[in-house]
């Protein structure tokens, strides 16, 4: 099996049903297999999955769990050489998937790969060149943790000069957990997601893995997936503060002692670098 896609679903049945129409298509000419974890939707989610899609692999959890558990179950029951981790939220170009397995191919040191991101208008959205949240910046600045990034100014406030191009292939420090395409193997070497991290930060925790096993994480600009608009979280809840700002103290406790500096090598003649560093 060449390629895995997982989608985590809670209580989305309309856009996810217009993403799993989307990757019927793109997946044609693909040795591929799609996984659908339904977190304990009270929607027609999994009425539609069956009546619909009776190929796909249907995950049902009869109680909620943290998204980091729910992708892992995903990828446990899952066999492709590649890992993509989708939101049911992005509809897929027909030949983005093709296009992004051939980058991968090319390029032995990808560990994982996220790409151009559209809104439904058609406006580039800018997170797709995921920087690290301004809030995780200002915690490891008022902590002290942000020396432990000096070198490669992980968390640098000027971290997000020389990001304007949109259409530039450019290595990146932390993978959008919306679109994820992962290697197989460097998930064998450096683990799956951490499930400590609930609902935030564990794609920050697994980029940061896979750059400390020597591979590249990258944002791939030649082709687009579209998100749809969900409605925003208010982040003045009690599940967004617990889990957000929890997440950075998990991320804290996990590296404080032991987080090794991390120093970034030149990119390819066929990219510039995406970020500065220090001798």
């Amino acid at each position: 099996m060449k390629l895995s896609i997982i989608l985590v679903n809670q209580n989305l049945h309309r856009p996810l049903r217009q993403a799993m129409y989307a990757l019927k298509q793109a997946i044609q000419s693909l040795d591929a297999e799609l996984i659908v974890v339904d977190n304990a939707s009270t929607d027609r989610s999994v009425v539609m999955l069956t009546d619909e899609f009776q190929d796909v692999n249907v995950i049902q959890n009869i109680k909620p769990v943290g998204f980091a558990t729910a992708v892992n179950q995903g990828i446990k029951a899952s066999t492709g050489d590649y890992v993509l981790v989708q939101s049911p939220t992005v509809i897929t170009a027909e030949d983005s998937l093709e296009k992004l397995l051939a980058f991968v191919e090319a390029h032995a040191d990808t560990g994982g790969l996220s790409v151009r991101m559209l809104d439904a208008e058609g406006n580039f959205i800018a997170d797709s060149k995921r920087a690290m949240p301004t809030q995780w910046i200002r915690f490891f600045g008022a902590t002290g943790l942000s020396k432990l990034f000096s070198k490669s100014q992980l968390f640098s406030h000027h971290y997000h000069s020389g990001w304007g191009e949109e259409f530039e292939n450019t290595e990146t420090d932390v993978l959008n957990n919306c679109f994820m395409l992962l290697r197989r193997s460097v998930l064998n070497e450096v683990g799956l997601f951490d499930e400590r991290f609930k609902a935030y930060g564990q794609e920050i925790d697994l980029s940061y893995r896979i750059r400390l096993a020597g591979y590249k994480n990258f944002y791939f600009a030649k082709t687009f997936v579209i998100q749809q608009s969900v409605p925003p979280v208010s982040k003045w809840s009690w599940h967004f503060i617990k889990h957000f700002y929890g997440a950075m103290l998990i991320f804290a406790a996990k590296y404080l002692l032991k987080m090794p500096e991390l120093k970034l090598k030149a990119m390819p003649r066929w990219s510039a670098p995406a970020y500065e560093f220090k001798q």
